[in-house]
């Protein structure tokens, strides 16, 4: 998509990264508005003339520290949040190295059991992301 069918969609384009580590997604905690508080995916607006692919690896590196091997994109979804629009295109990853730790706009960041993320209460879209990543992830082995 180009910058300009960016700025005229009304919405902010945004990625975020599924990125595993054997059987365990990586999540963080958002520090700021939207959804401030919730488990999420590390990810985060994508930067003028910068690529979909380069801003989620950005992202995931400024959030959490964890560098991975990105993979397909996994969604595009349009989502409304505290009077914003936003485009979320999320990949999925694989993770390479490096311990999670909260940084730039995350409070925590962690790697969760996939068993585990239904009991976050985190937003129903991202769990369904996740899910999917994970189907998909678990097909192509």
């Amino acid at each position: 998509m180009t910058e300009t069918k960016r700025r005229h969609s009304g919405r902010i384009d945004c990625v975020g990264v599924v990125c595993f580590r054997g059987e365990s997604v990586l999540l963080i905690r958002r520090g700021q508005a939207p959804r401030a508080g919730e488990w999420s995916l590390p990810g985060g607006r994508i930067e003028p003339g910068e690529s979909e692919r380069d801003a989620a690896l950005r992202e995931l590196r400024e959030e959490t520290g964890v560098e991975a091997e990105l993979g397909a994109k996994v969604a595009v979804i349009d989502a409304d949040f505290e009077g914003f629009s936003y485009r979320l295109h999320d990949y999925a990853a694989d993770w390479i190295s490096g311990e999670p730790v909260g940084a730039d706009d995350a409070l925590e960041a962690a790697f969760v059991e996939i068993a585990r993320i239904g009991a976050l209460g985190m937003w129903g879209k991202t769990e369904e992301v996740i899910r999917e990543a994970w189907a998909l992830r678990n097909q192509s082995k």
